[in-house]
């Protein structure tokens, strides 16, 4: 029976190749674009899962307030891990990775190099944490050693080849030599540590570190847990570390420190875990290893995939009763020969089976071939798994289950045509007034707008953030890296520099309002060492050209001057600052502060505050503009250069020019601060193109069910319409009538959409400290596409039905 309903319903199929194709089209686009979005949700939720017994790996976060505005971070103390260790029953295994950022490597007979955009230090015991294999050497001793280090198969192949690589010498940063002792395999591009290459031994921060620092929170702890570890117990002994370290430690500069006072004063300093695995979409920390993703975001596309689906079934159910009347004789006849109404429903069933399938294969099709847009489009490398056997059956099982779903209700609808009734040709024009389906259209609308909704909120914040006064200037900013590898040249090729005509000004720092250097420090006014008037700020060392070079505005006091000496202990603060000082900018002025908190009274280092900047916005917009002070100091780790000129490309190899003269053999790089500042928000600027790509297939899938019920609709006043125009109904009137019926359905999706829509993107915007308001246009808009998009749609059926020769529908059975 099974093979007889399948060649029937093969035969149906080629039979109506316009209502075929319009079947599985619609199917295929929602599979499709389901399809894309499940592999992109399933590499984001695959993260750091390839590690060994990564569901015993946390990694030891802190909530801390100490005189500012709370922070929350992903690094520890030094003491941290060994800590843990040492107390605590439920750790297994503890290690450290201290973020290097970018260097330069070479080999000890050359004299260019070779830069690395991601370093860390690590302990002995990082590789055994992760389970991470080496390619060669010995993880048990690879980085025992100071001045040892562990390439990835990249980093290896750039210098030595990967068996070649062992016992090799390079010279770091053209200073000290390290031994490579390792190689290890390219790590994943779906985990934590993507982004390195370089690790170096952690002893050879030995002499820089500050052992048994408890106010620092500069290491990525990381703990693996003993089986069933109760974690609990752990978060307990968690809590206590405030009293038993950090107080003790505290008191050698407050002695009259407790945890109460500590507690009393506002201040707080939480220790929690974060599992690994979570640590991609669940984090947020201030400092992370790399670009994290969001779980909202995956609840979000996780919707749109199952709306696509959603729609792409009701689509299927309208145009599968659309048709439903071209076959109302077919179903008379067989209920004549004796076929009962089970039978029917599996000879339908089989029908929708079948054009799912033809669908499916459509589908994987179709994402093939778009995959490499869609992975540029989402930053990813996701591929099809062709050869996994659980993905087919998964994907079969799936099928076969939207099959179901969508054949179901024209299956059981089809199979109650009454023989009599259908084979005389009466009765039909009471088929298909269902209020079912007219629920359906007002569902995929609803759908539709929400999803347009959403596009336009997100495309309005991204514009927001791009255009909105950030108090700096980031166009025609170049910034040169890696300023501290010209063996102590940095003002010499500062000035060579500022001899090119295209050049306006330059200043060397490594802190930058993009992406950059952040250190914190904290601070008291002078009068006050109480720990309560501790206040915290983020202590920025810039030289006296920033303020100009950047365009920072003042608003009391001046700028750095280079011919007052006293400016090497001054500082300027931005209006933040103001608020935790709690003092006007004109009273700030000659306010005297200092970040030494271990010296005698009498021998305390003052800092004046000569100057004030307004507020700029030098983190994500996420957060919130915090206190900061600038400072003259010598971190030069970039050079911003001010270019004056629209010929960017001559300005850039001038520039070369001057760095290929004072730094020999030394990689020129930079970058353009408004590029920095565009990566910033990627992750929102990729939600917002896969928003209006799916948005347009679901308004497509929609549209081909408003297609698919405005024609059932034509046919089913075929009579009435030839009547109208018997009595003078112009092809307007007509065609008017027919639309505004469909119109009516539109309209209640508006009802229902726009207040959920208008909910939903506020829910979204609260991430943002700083955005927009979900605008009424913003909602009208939204209405008018949607009616747009439903006139054209029904317009051209209606105007179809309404010239149609009168004599011609009146003869109609």
């Amino acid at each position: 029976m099974f093979k007889n309903h399948l060649k029937i319903a093969w035969r149906s199929l080629k039979k109506q190749p316009f209502f075929t194709f319009l079947n599985t089209f619609g199917l295929a686009i929602g599979m499709g674009g389901a399809l894309l979005i499940t592999l992109y949700i399933h590499d984001e939720l695959s993260f750091d899962k390839m590690f060994s017994d990564a569901e015993r790996i946390y990694r030891i976060d802190v909530d801390v307030k100490f005189g500012g505005l709370p922070e929350q971070l992903g690094e520890t103390p030094e003491p941290m891990a060994e800590t843990l260790m040492r107390d605590y029953p439920q750790v297994e295994l503890a290690t450290r990775l201290r973020d290097r950022g970018s260097l330069l490597l070479r080999k000890t007979n050359v004299t260019s190099n070779v830069k690395e955009q991601h370093s860390a230090f690590v302990d002995s015991t990082f590789f055994k944490m992760f389970g991470i294999q080496l390619l060669d050497g010995d993880a048990k001793t690879a980085l025992t050693e100071p001045n040892t280090l562990v390439l990835t198969r990249s980093a290896a192949e750039k210098h030595f080849g990967v068996h070649n690589a062992v016992g090799q010498n390079m010279v770091v940063n053209n200073g000290e030599t390290h031994r490579v002792t390792g190689v290890i395999e390219d790590l994943p591009k779906n985990s934590l540590l993507r982004d390195h290459s370089v690790f170096i031994s952690m002893s050879t921060t030995t002499p820089f570190a500050q052992i048994g620092h408890w106010g620092s929170h500069n290491y990525y702890t990381f703990v693996k847990m003993v089986p069933q570890a109760d974690m609990g117990a752990f978060q307990e002994g968690l809590d206590s570390l405030l009293g038993r370290y950090l107080i003790p430690w505290i008191q050698v500069f407050y002695p009259g420190m407790t945890e109460a006072s500590f507690k009393a004063s506002g201040n707080f300093l939480n220790y929690s875990t974060m599992a690994l695995t979570d640590i991609h979409l669940q984090s947020a920390k201030k400092s992370e290893l790399s670009a994290n993703g969001s779980i909202q975001n995956v609840y979000i596309l996780f919707f749109v995939a199952l709306f696509l689906v959603v729609l792409a079934i009701v689509n299927f159910m309208n145009l599968s009763t659309a048709y439903s009347m071209k076959r109302a004789k077919e179903v008379g006849v067989r209920k004549t020969l004796g076929s009962n109404k089970a039978d029917l429903v599996r000879q339908f069933l089989t029908e929708s089976g079948l054009i799912c399938f033809l669908s499916l294969l459509l589908a994987v099709g179709v994402a093939f071939l778009v995959l490499p847009f869609f992975n540029e489009l989402a930053g990813k490398e996701i591929s099809i798994p062709f050869t996994n056997l659980f993905f087919w059956t998964i994907l079969l099982l799936a099928t076969t289950l939207l099959g179901l779903l969508s054949g179901t209700y024209p299956a059981f609808f089809m199979s109650r045509f009454i023989p009599v009734k259908v084979l005389k040709g009466s009765g039909l024009s009471n088929v298909g007034g269902s209020k079912v389906r007219k629920s359906l259209v007002v569902f995929q609308f609803t759908v539709s707008i929400l999803l347009i909704v959403a596009t336009v909120v997100v495309y309005q914040q991204l514009n927001y953030i791009q255009s909105k006064e950030l108090g700096y200037n980031k166009n025609q900013i170049l910034v040169l890296e890696d300023i501290n590898n010209v063996n102590g040249q940095e003002q010499a090729l500062k000035r060579e520099i500022l001899r090119l005509g295209q050049v306006q000004n330059a200043t060397l720092s490594s802190f930058l309002p993009t992406p950059s250097a952040r250190t914190g420090q904290t601070f008291f006014k002078e009068g006050s060492r109480k720990q309560e008037d501790a206040i915290n700020f983020e202590n920025w060392r810039v030289d006296h050209d920033y303020i100009t070079t950047l365009g920072l505005e003042l608003v009391a006091g001046r700028d750095f001057d280079m011919a007052i000496p006293t400016d090497s202990s001054a500082v300027i603060i931005n209006e933040a600052a103001l608020k935790t000082l709690d003092v006007s900018a004109e009273d700030a002025i000659g306010l005297r502060v200092s970040s030494d908190l271990g010296a005698n009274e009498e021998d305390i280092v003052y800092q004046s505050i000569i100057g004030v900047v307004k507020n700029f916005h030098y983190d994500s917009m996420r957060r919130s503009i915090e206190s900061l002070c600038l400072s003259i100091g010598r971190f030069p780790g970039s050079m911003a250069i001010k270019i004056g000129t629209k010929d960017v490309a001559t300005t850039v190899a001038s520039i070369e020019g001057a760095w290929n003269k004072i730094a020999p053999g030394q990689p020129f790089n930079y970058y353009f601060m408004d590029d920095s500042f565009d990566r910033s928000y990627e992750s929102e600027q990729r939600l917002g193109k896969i928003f209006s790509i799916f948005t347009a297939l679901s308004i497509l899938i929609a549209c081909l069910g408003l297609f698919g019920l405005a024609t059932f609709n034509a046919q089913k006043r075929t009579k009435e319409i030839g009547i109208r125009k018997v009595l003078g109904a112009s092809v307007g009137q007509i065609s008017y009538r027919l639309t505004t019926d469909f119109l009516k359905m539109v309209g209640w999706a508006i009802l229902i959409s726009l207040p959920i829509g208008w909910y939903a993107m506020n829910k979204w915007l609260e991430d943002f400290s700083y955005r927009i308001e979900v605008q009424w246009w913003m909602l009208l808009l939204a209405a008018l596409l949607a009616i747009t998009i439903a006139v054209l749609t029904v317009g051209y059926q209606s105007i179809k039905a309404a010239i149609v020769n009168p004599v011609k529908s009146l003869r109609t059975e």
